[in-house]
Parts: C-alpha cells; structure tokens; sequence
C-alpha cells in the first residue's frame, strides 16, 4: 500500500463525515460515511487475508481519496446518498440503471402538465424537459414498469383535463383557437389565459392528479362526490354530469386493485423483500396505500453480489428513498438494513415526521413480506431464464456457426459514418458476454482514406484497432455490411495481430449473415434470438457511428467558422476549445463567457459571437 497514502489517513480528522475513494485516473470508485473517518480509512489500508475478495479488489485500485466533515452521521448520511447518486462509483450498491427508470413529473409551471420522462432524457439534444433553475418539480417514481405507468398517463389524461401541449404559458391568450383536447372536454385549455381559465381552477385540476398519484383515493373521491353535489345544487349539470363521470372511473380502478389483508388498517405503507438468484439481486417493492396494492415495482441490484442482506437492504432505501418524492409512515423490510437506527433517522428528516422502519416477525405483515419476497425470487427466475434465451443459447449457435471451440466471449463490432465521404469516422462497440460493454467503446477520426472509399474507411480503422495491442483480445469481429466488407476487413488485418480472429458481417434488407469460408450467407428466421442479438450489436454500432460522424462534423464547422473570423488565430482556437472542453459548447457560449477566455478581449468575444451565429446580434 502507497506509504502517501497511509500518511495521508493519519492526518485525517477522527470526526463524522464523508469519503470518496479514488482510482488512479482520479475517478471515484468508492462513497462511504463514517462516525469516525480516520478509523475507517485505516481499515481499508489493512493487510490481511481476512479482507473479503470485494476489499481486496477495492484496495488493488484505490489511488487516492478525499473526504468532507459533517456536524453529525445523519449529515454524513445525507451526504453520501447524494454523492453516490452523483458519481455511481461501481463498488457502492446501487440500483441498476437507476437513470433510466421512468418518472412522472409535473412541471413547476403556472399551468403545469403532466411528463413521462427517464431522467437520462432530461436535457441535450433529445431532451423534452428540462426544469428551470430556482423552480422545484413534483416527482412521483421511480417506477419499473413502463406499461403501467403509460396505462396510468393514458387515464389522466382521460380523466383529468390537464393540458398536454409544451408551449409556454404565462396567463396572456397563446393562441386564436385551442386544440381538439379542448373540443372534447380532456383540457381546460389554459393557452385561453387566466380570465378564461384562472390558475387556481387549474391548480384544483392538479390537485387531484397529486391525490390520484399518491394512492389517496378514498380522499380523492370524498372531494369529487362534493364538488359534484355542489354542482348540482347550483344547478351546473353538465359540469356535475363530468364529475360524476370522473368519479365512476376512480371507482372502477379502485376495485381493480388488489386489497391487502390488512383487516380494517388504512395506513400508507411500503413493503422492500431482498432476493437473491446465484450472483444477481434484487428487491421487489409493493406500494400499499388506504389498504390496498397500488403498484408492484422490481428493482435489480449493482454491486450487491459479495455484499451482505444488511449492506444490500440499507443500500436499496438510500438509493430509492433518495430519488422518490416521498417516504410513506411506515416500511416493512425482509431484512433488518444495517444502521437501521441512523437509516430511521435519515427517512425522518426527509419525510418530515416519524417514519416506522421495521422487520415483522409474525402476523399478517411478514405474510405480506413473504408474498413481495416470492414475487421476487420469481421475476429472478424469469430474468434468467430471459437472459440464457438472449445471449447464452445465442452465443452458442454463434461460436458454432465461426468455428470456436466455445461462445464467443468479447464480440467487437464495427461500422462507417460519413456525410457524401466527409468527416468519416469508425466506431467500435464492444459486447462481453452478449451485453454492451461501453467501457470498450471506441471511435477512429478517418485520416488516410478517400472520400467516400467505405472499404478504406473501414480498413483504416481495424488496422488501428489491430495496433492496439494493450486491448483485451476479441473472440469474433462483427462488420457492418455484406461480403465486400467482410473481404476487405480480412485484407486488413492480415499480417496483424488479430489476423487469427473470425469474422462475420451482417447485411440488411434483408438480413444475412456473411461468413469467411462460405459462399451463400446465412439466413435467419426474423424471430431467431442469434439474429436478434446480431441486430443489436449492428444497430448499436451504427448508432455509435452516426453520433461520432455528427460531433465531428459540428467541431469542423465550428473550427472553420472560428478560423474565417478575424483576429482568432491557432493559438485563440485552441485556448477556446480548451477552456470550453468542446467546439458545441464554444458555440453555446455568451459574450461574457467567451471573454473570460485568456487572451479574448470583450470586443473580440463580441466578434466570435457574432461570428458563430451568422451574424446574429
């Protein structure tokens, strides 16, 4: 162990806090908190046999740390769920692809609407939401199942009158006629503005979509009986006759949902069972609300395979109670989580009241954790079953088809993008045991090769690729394309070091695969799971492709803009590409931003500026 780094932890204060353990590029593998930082820093540079394998590859990589001092371990707590959520280091238990779980958010807008939206989507280029600064949304997930939840959306929106265009509205008239939602009574049509529609109706509309997300039904439909008797009193029929109608449709799904045996108990509850399946995880989570199941969610597990039920279980409330909008009054657990005192502590600061945290041992609640728990253990079973029918059995029929002795293990695949020959680039993807392995993704900026010489392209970048002799070795190389390509790939790495590595190439329209030593391609039955998992590697590859060929292209433009105005020379450029770490973000810069760029004055800023948007002032 680095004899800096152990000087270094004993010069690190014995107070509560947060530490980050660092690999040697500087990224953080590791987020913990401790009552006591130097004393649990000690231990992760302790010698000894008895350290768990999961240690032992922690301390083989640990570089470097830092840490950050909090007043008490509650704060360290909070700290560390946030600092987990930020970095995802790969030794901490995290929940699996936690970006990419669906949410439902209201906008925090006069008149908000109603988003479905994966929080990997927030923003960029493909964006669809992304939340004004000082302006706090109202989040209900995540949720697993994506079906359900367009089922919930679709009856919002049916029953609900909430609008669902994404223009702004500030309160003035937006528009000469509203939409055909309006027409048909599923929108209030606030683009009308606020005499037409006043914000505090709205509000009452939203209201009621927060109690129908909540589960809180029963006080739901006690408001709607109300407003809809009041309206009749006034003699407002039609108004009551929408009412009634949204009433009636409350009704049905609460008796769709499933009711708990709870005996006369109403109270808001969450139900977390941990299960394992050989080295994979997971807890399966029912929402209870006013006695009934609301929703079901399974939620796999990263990093939970060497880590106990106690480590995993408080890893999962973290990590979920983290991200959710609310923590219900009581949590019903299969295994007691370690700290639970202080994980208790941290559910009640974030909730704002008590919160009951316990483990039953009998009775009607440990049935109830039995039910989620085999629940559980079942979607295990199904996963596995779904991923031998994905990959393995797949992989097999592959290594059959290209002459290995087993499957292949690491599949590179490789494709072209270019624009009529221009800014050509090469992408290769990389998929370890039939699942993407991004680490491995890799791009080749075209140098050589003639516009538009697709072979050449292609070839340039598996003889760069061949030079890389440090990279793990792969089992089958996988072009892009149909014969031609796959002869001129064999050409290119003859004389190489992965001259000895098969090769296949998948063609399109339809699909065929080409393989070296036979003179008719393969064909397979669209539903096959070999040409499925072919597809995706392809389609992953081009799409690898496309996005390289497209930032390329944006830096060339954005270069060649910046090398027609006048006054910026090599050295500016690159002081502007440096500071801003990208040719999009120089374009996306303002005035002031740009000029605080050494050696660009205002005047100059002003110029690029200008420059960058063709003209525009």
């Amino acid at each position: 162990m680095d004899r800096q780094l152990k000087q270094k932890v004993q010069q690190i204060p014995a107070l509560p806090g947060v530490y980050l353990l660092k690999d040697k590029n500087g990224r953080v593998i590791y987020v913990g908190k401790a009552n006591s930082l130097r004393q649990r820093l000690r231990s992760y540079l302790a010698e000894t046999e008895t350290l768990s394998p999961r240690l032992r590859s922690l301390q083989g990589r640990l570089a470097d740390l830092d840490y950050m001092v909090t007043d008490t371990e509650v704060e360290a707590l909070i700290l560390e769920c946030n600092l987990i959520k930020e970095y995802r280091p790969r030794f901490n238990v995290n929940l699996k692809d936690d970006k990419d779980y669906p949410y439902l958010i209201l906008t925090p807008e006069l008149y908000p609407r109603l988003e479905l939206l994966r929080l990997s989507q927030r923003g960029g280029r493909r964006g669809r939401y992304l939340p004004e600064p000082g302006k706090e949304e109202k989040r209900f997930g995540p949720y697993t199942e994506v079906r359900a939840v367009r089922e919930t959306m679709r009856f919002i929106g049916s029953n609900f009158p909430l609008r669902r265009c994404r223009q702004p509205l500030e309160g003035s008239p937006a528009s000469e006629r509203p939409c055909l939602n309006y027409q048909i009574g599923r929108c209030l049509a606030p683009c009308r503005g606020k005499e037409a529609v006043p914000p505090e109706e709205y509000a009452g509309v939203v209201r009621q979509v927060v109690l129908f997300l909540q589960g809180r039904q029963n006080e739901l439909e006690s408001g709607l009986k109300e407003q809809m008797e009041e309206a009749a009193r006034n003699y407002r029929f039609e108004e009551a006759a929408l009412l009634r109608d949204r009433l009636q449709a409350l009704q049905r799904v609460s008796g769709q949902q499933q009711k708990m045996t709870l005996g006369q108990e109403k109270a808001e509850r969450d139900v977390l069972a941990l299960a394992r399946r050989g080295d994979r995880a997971a807890v399966h989570l029912f929402r209870i609300r006013g006695g009934k199941l609301l929703s079901q969610e399974h939620f796999p597990l990263t990093g939970a395979e060497e880590a106990g039920d106690d480590e995993a279980m408080a890893s999962f409330i973290k990590s979920y109670y983290n991200r959710a909008e609310s923590v219900p009054p009581h949590l019903v657990a299969s295994h007691p989580p370690a700290e639970a005192d202080l994980l208790q502590q941290w559910l009640q600061v974030k909730a704002g009241r008590k919160v009951d945290l316990r483990v039953p041992a009998r009775g009607r609640l440990k049935k109830l954790v039995e039910l989620a728990r085999r629940n559980c253990s079942l979607r295990l079973e199904e996963e596995e079953e779904q991923r031998i029918r994905r990959t393995e059995q797949p992989l097999a029929e592959l290594g059959r088809l290209v002459s290995l002795e087993g499957p292949p293990e690491r599949i590179e695949g490789f494709d072209i993008s270019h624009l009529r020959g221009g800014e050509p680039v090469g992408a290769m993807v990389v998929f370890q045991a039939g699942e993407p392995a991004k680490g491995g993704y890799r791009r080749f900026n075209i140098r050589t090769a003639r516009p538009g010489d697709d072979y050449g392209a292609l070839q340039e970048a598996l003889q760069r690729r061949a030079g890389q002799e440090d990279w793990p070795r792969p089992d089958l190389i996988l072009i892009d394309g149909g014969r031609g390509q796959l002869g001129a790939a064999r050409e290119a790495l003859s004389g190489t070091a992965l001259q000895e590595v098969p090769l296949a190439a998948l063609a399109k329209d339809p699909d065929r695969l080409y393989l070296e030593g036979s003179v008719l391609p393969v064909r397979l039955d669209p539903n096959n799971p070999l040409l499925q998992m072919l597809q995706r590697i392809r389609d992953e590859v081009h799409r690898f492709a496309i996005g390289g060929h497209r930032s390329r292209r944006v830096r060339s433009s954005i270069r060649s803009r910046l090398e027609a105005i006048f006054g910026v020379g090599p050295a500016r450029r690159t002081a502007l590409l440096r500071h801003f770490g990208s040719a999009a973000e120089v374009e996306k810069a303002s005035v002031e931003q740009l000029a605080e760029v050494p050696g660009i004055s205002s005047a100059l800023a002003q110029t690029i500026h200008r420059g960058l948007r063709g003209g525009e002032k």
